[in-house]
């Protein structure tokens, strides 16, 4: 067993909390017992009340997620949903961290290179210098199809296949989650195909139009990855217990 604190400020230190301007706080979000030490650790993407519940019927002592509360914007009351969230935590005195960019950009347990690696992708390399759009090249030249197909069985789903064009995909950019908005990013940087998780309807008109191949993948799908790596670097280095819960969502 690990102290609480030990283990988030351990956290927070390797995913350089410190150099993000985020959406959310990222680190200890939710202290229902700071005298609790960690013994079993349970990761999973998004805090939903489905996901505290299953944590808390593995006897989960914390919960790291990359998706958690109290986003920029959202109504700050612990009523309704986040209320009901929250209120599971407390009475199986549960402690929750997340996080979000610093676990998106880093360079060995993020969501980005964590994908990449799955995908087959050589030369993996973040591109911009916010560490979000990452790039590399495929083992071989192949049509969007094919690499479609490849991606749907790392998945376990079926992306949406946007067409930029005839020409095949060698050069892949991605950025996991809801980052449709980098296509225009990526075909300046002269990719061939760009992957992320959400699609919007002027994606569409940007593959066609910049003659770069869009992948929808799924937010949940794509970033199912780093909190995995992160939980099992955290049981390796501490000698805790981690359990990685899915809780499917085909978004």
């Amino acid at each position: 067993m690990v102290p609480l604190k030990t283990l988030i400020d351990h956290c927070d230190r390797l995913l350089e909390v410190d150099g993000f301007q985020d959406y959310c706080p990222n680190g200890l979000q939710v202290e229902t017992d700071p005298r609790r030490p960690v013994r079993r650790l349970v990761t999973g993407v998004t805090a939903c009340l489905a996901l505290v519940e299953a944590a808390a019927e593995a006897g989960a002592d914390l919960l790291v997620v990359h998706h958690g509360f109290f986003w920029k914007g959202e109504p700050a009351p612990l009523t309704g949903m986040k209320g009901r969230r929250i209120a599971t935590l407390f009475r199986h005195g549960i402690n929750l961290a997340a996080y979000h960019l610093p676990l998106d950009a880093h360079p060995e347990l993020g969501n980005n290179v964590q994908l990449g690696r799955r995908l087959g992708v050589e030369s993996i390399e973040c591109v911009t210098p916010d560490g979000l759009l990452w790039g590399g090249v495929l083992d071989r030249v192949q049509p969007l199809e094919t690499f479609g197909a490849r991606v749907g069985e790392v998945l376990g789903r079926a992306p949406l296949l946007i067409s930029g064009g005839v020409h095949p995909v060698r050069r892949l950019a991605w950025c996991t989650g809801a980052a449709d908005r980098l296509i225009e990013q990526a075909a300046d940087l002269g990719f061939d195909a760009f992957l992320s998780g959400e699609v919007s309807e002027p994606t569409f008109h940007a593959a066609r139009e910049r003659g770069i191949h869009y992948i929808a993948a799924g937010h949940h799908a794509t970033e199912r990855y780093g909190v995995q790596a992160l939980g099992v670097r955290l049981a390796d280095e501490f000698g805790i217990e981690h359990r990685f819960i899915d809780v499917d969502n085909p978004v």
